[in-house]
């Protein structure tokens, strides 16, 4: 009997302790419960401004379409989806360029915006559309650790009534992390060199409080062991101190991003000049935000809400905060949670209101950013340095890098010393240097971007045949002008406001087609929309004559135009500005300086503007180092007796002083340009280095025949052209920059390109890269 009452009384205590380890578990269950209903989201609106066709092959109707995704997620639920779309300004419903509505695709969560037409070059579409996508932060606890993937596609159909349009090019954008916190960002997309187009894009990035809620965990009922419930009463614990922290990183999350959306509202109004009145707000929503301590002894109470909220504008340490994290009832961070949520969202809407009403002024804003920022990046791959002109008569060796004291140089000393081999060296050297830092990966694998050496030769007065003993009567220029940070020239700003014609002429090389520049006018127009462009269809197929009658075809070619454009503009009034640049590749640029010796473009000279050289063999090819090029054109002279190759190479005539070349270096064909800038690169074997640059070299000052004496001739009425102010004005200073340019031609192997140089020669027609630092560094020059 005793034995029964003593076997009772241990089941009634097991059952006792059993239904209080139930009950301690069904509390943590509901404790967890309110703090697994908050979560935060990501929130991406991205504005599509305009579309622009700068370059597109065909004709046809077009769509964008627009989807996201996390870097690191997988494929079923990693994608951000489409939450609502606002047509901020009014299509033209009378337009045929537009037909049917934007929708979105369920299956991929994508965006796509209505078909348009595209019929002509440089033609502008307005969509004027935006489009906000919410991904998912659950993974994440409240802010992001991978980057978004924005990735846009433009679908092409030739025909509206076709079904379905299929994909001709993508361009991605990769948002990091420390970005989605907030983000506001002009993002411009270029597609590929197939498909030049521009659309003018911002995106604008928020965290944000979520909508939906999460179901509790299930806790197990199994209660047949007391020991397995304790334990799980334990877990229960930790998921409730878990559970707590999260919600505080939560509260952290919304609340930096408060904090940036509203500096960023500020600093935008600010920029625009329009005013977002938030003082109400801003003097409010703090007041809201004070924790409550859980025990206020001795008037402690006050002095832990200051320190709590010290603590919460601080990093967070899940592991050493638990103390702090007890000052906050779970009641009060919930109220937080949900206050800032609804904060956040009055001023994401406040804000994205705002933006369609000055959509126009916040773009160009974000444009300029853009560009600044741009610069700022494109500067690492780029190396300056001051050098300054000559003063008096180039004599040999004066205008060279490097150079030994005896006039005779061994082969090896040569070599060593060769300006082409310590530029290639330099930027070899400054590559791998990049390659070496952190985070540099802007345009991918450092190693295979191209390096930019800018050598800016700063002008005197025109040269004298006395020795360098001049030079110390010269006053120095200041080299803090050198490496100004936005490196622009002050003196191409217009003196007077109104209307400007700026023609810009693209001339091909050998053998070439009129659109080999292409890529070079497309980024000129990214620089500055207005300019009228001539691609040069003179000369195609007819470079193996007379560089004369080249020129004459050119100077035609030119006036027509020009006089075209100038009616053109005439009936809106009389132009207070008119430019004339020109973009030369190869013997294009000789085609140039032949058509501006011809007197048909006298009176076109006096608005010579900036003359971009790509590679251009401006002193012939009298002391070509490539032994395998100069039998090809020894080869070519004597199979098909091609007069352009006699021209180059100074054959055509048996005194140097007759020589076409040798003549047009005596002809003023540079003086009235107010830039110049000169491209070359030490890869390129089909044109002297010297030659691209204007500038002396080492076989030269050792020869002492007279083929040394006519290319120093040559070489110093080049400079003299050059050299001191422009014949416009006595004290406008010309700007003349050598720009050397170091591709990375491993990745076309071993093949015959690349062993005779032909592979970097032809790269500045097939590569933009180059151009985008050179162009976007110095804005001036090609505006």
């Amino acid at each position: 009997m005793l034995r029964r009452l003593g076997w009772l009384i241990g089941l009634s205590q097991r059952s006792r302790q059993t239904k209080t380890l139930d009950a301690e578990a069904y509390v943590a269950a509901r404790a967890v419960k309110p703090v697994l209903m908050v979560d935060t989201v990501q929130e991406i609106a991205v504005y599509i401004h305009r579309f622009h066709n700068l370059d597109l092959f065909q004709q046809g109707w077009y769509q964008i379409k627009i989807s996201m995704r996390w870097e690191d997620g997988d494929n079923n639920n990693s994608s951000g989806i489409p939450s609502r779309v606002v047509q901020y300004e009014a299509l033209d419903a009378t337009s045929n360029e537009s037909s049917g509505v934007w929708k979105i695709d369920d299956k991929d969560n994508s965006f796509l915006s209505q078909p348009f037409r595209i019929k002509y070059a440089r033609q502008d579409v307005r969509l004027c559309m935006m489009v906000s996508f919410t991904m998912p932060l659950e993974r994440y606890e409240g802010s992001a650790t991978s980057a978004v993937i924005l990735r846009f596609e433009l679908l092409y159909s030739p025909i509206i009534e076709s079904i379905d349009a299929f994909p001709a090019a993508a361009h991605d954008f990769r948002i990091p992390p420390k970005a989605l916190s907030g983000l506001h960002s002009y993002c411009p997309v270029h597609f590929d060199t197939l498909h030049a187009v521009l659309i003018d894009v911002s995106v604008h990035v928020s965290v944000m409080k979520s909508a939906a809620y999460k179901r509790p965990a299930v806790l197990s009922s199994d209660s047949s062991n007391g020991k397995n419930l304790a334990s799980g009463s334990v877990q229960s614990s930790k998921k409730i101190a878990s559970a707590d922290k999260k919600l505080v990183s939560f509260v952290k999350s919304l609340l930096e991003a408060r904090d940036t959306l509203l500096e960023e509202m500020q600093r935008l109004s600010k920029a625009v000049g329009q005013t977002i009145d938030l003082s109400e707000f801003v003097s409010t929503m703090d007041n809201t935000l004070l924790p409550e301590p859980v025990e206020d002894e001795e008037g402690l109470g006050q002095g832990k809400q200051q320190n709590n909220l010290e603590k919460l504008n601080s990093p967070f340490d899940l592991e050493n905060d638990d103390e702090w994290l007890h000052n906050f009832s779970k009641e009060h961070l919930s109220r937080t949670f949900h206050l800032l949520g609804t904060q956040l969202h009055h001023l994401w809407n406040t804000f994205l209101a705002f933006h369609r009403e000055n959509n126009t002024k916040i773009l160009e804003y974000l444009r300029d950013t853009w560009t600044k920022d741009r610069r700022a990046e494109w500067s690492i791959w780029m190396v300056y340095s001051k050098v300054e002109m000559p003063h008096h008569f180039i004599s040999g060796m004066d205008d060279t890098s490097n150079h030994s004291s005896h006039k005779r140089a061994t082969t090896s000393v040569l070599k060593l010393n060769d300006p082409a081999q310590v530029a290639a060296t330099r930027a070899d050297l400054h590559r791998r240097s990049i390659a070496q830092m952190r985070d540099m990966h802007i345009f991918g694998d450092p190693m295979r971007v191209p390096i930019v050496i800018i050598e800016r030769v700063w002008n005197a007065p025109k040269r004298t045949f006395s020795d360098r003993s001049s030079m110390r009567h010269v006053d120095k220029i200041d080299s803090s002008l050198l490496n100004d940070e936005n490196r622009s020239i002050k003196h191409n700003t217009p003196q007077h406001s109104g209307r400007e014609l700026k023609i810009v002429v693209f001339v091909h090389g050998f053998q070439g087609h009129h659109l080999d520049l292409r890529l070079i006018r497309n980024q000129w127009l990214m620089i500055d929309p207005k300019i009228e462009c001539l691609m040069s269809e003179a000369n195609e197929d007819k470079t193996h004559g007379d560089f004369r009658e080249m020129g004459q075809r050119l100077a035609h070619e030119v006036v027509s135009f020009f006089k075209k454009k100038m009616d053109k503009h005439a009936k809106y009034g009389r132009l207070k500005n008119v430019k004339l640049s020109f973009v030369g590749h190869s013997i294009g640029n000789v085609i140039i300086r032949a058509a501006l010796a011809d007197s048909l473009m006298g009176p076109y000279r006096k608005y010579l503007h900036t003359y971009l050289s790509l590679s251009g063999p401006h002193l012939g090819y009298l002391y070509s180092s490539n032994s395998l090029f100069n039998s090809g054109l020894w080869l070519l002279k004597k199979l098909k007796s091609t007069q352009v190759i006699h021209q180059l190479t100074l054959t055509d005539d048996p005194d140097l002083q007759n020589t076409f070349f040798y003549k047009l270096c005596k002809q003023k064909t540079l003086d009235s340009f107010k830039n110049i800038i000169l491209l070359s690169s030490p890869q390129d074997g089909y044109v002297p280095y010297h030659s691209a640059r204007i500038e002396s070299c080492q076989p030269a000052s050792s020869d002492n025949s007279k083929r040394s004496v006519a290319f120093l001739e040559m070489l110093n009425n080049c400079m003299d052209q050059i050299r001191g102010p422009t014949l416009e004005t006595s004290h406008h200073q010309r700007v003349f920059m050598r720009c050397d340019v170091n591709f990375d031609t491993t990745l076309y192997g071993r093949n015959l390109n690349s062993f005779i140089g032909r592979a970097a020669h032809i790269e500045f027609l097939e590569s933009d890269i180059f151009a985008r630092f050179v162009m976007w560094s110095f804005q001036d020059l090609f505006r």
